[in-house]
């Protein structure tokens, strides 16, 4: 006997499939550079060896594209203060510990030192 997939299936398949597609477009940045000359060299030396250019426009005046990926936004928090009781190593601990792929740093104005945190947003 033959299966025939149910619509609640397929539908699920395409919700699915549409997502994912979603989120692979969500990681790539488009950077204009203006006309082509040298178009591949600039946006190499910008963005890395793994970004791609393209040139497009009306003839003569062809512009240059770099895409590339993007890199993670970063967040920003805190946790109190650093001293004697928490240095830059304890603040990074802390830090990575609290936010997922988090590092820390201790910032110093004056006698003032405070445990600043960078993730992944």
């Amino acid at each position: 006997m033959e299966r025939i997939p149910s619509l609640v299936s397929l539908v699920s398949l395409l919700i699915i499939f549409a997502s994912v597609v979603d989120q692979t477009r969500a990681g790539i940045c488009n950077d204009s550079l203006g006309l082509c000359d040298g178009c591949d060299q600039r946006c190499k030396a910008k963005h890395g060896p793994s970004c791609e250019s393209k040139c497009d426009g009306p003839v003569g005046m062809l512009m240059c594209t770099c895409i590339y990926e993007c890199p993670p936004k970063l967040c920003n928090g805190g946790l109190g203060n650093c001293g004697e009781s928490c240095n830059e190593q304890c603040c990074d601990r802390n830090c990575a510990l609290k936010y997922n792929g988090g590092h820390g740093y201790c910032n110093t104005l004056d006698d003032f030192s405070l445990c600043l945190c960078k993730y992944p947003c």
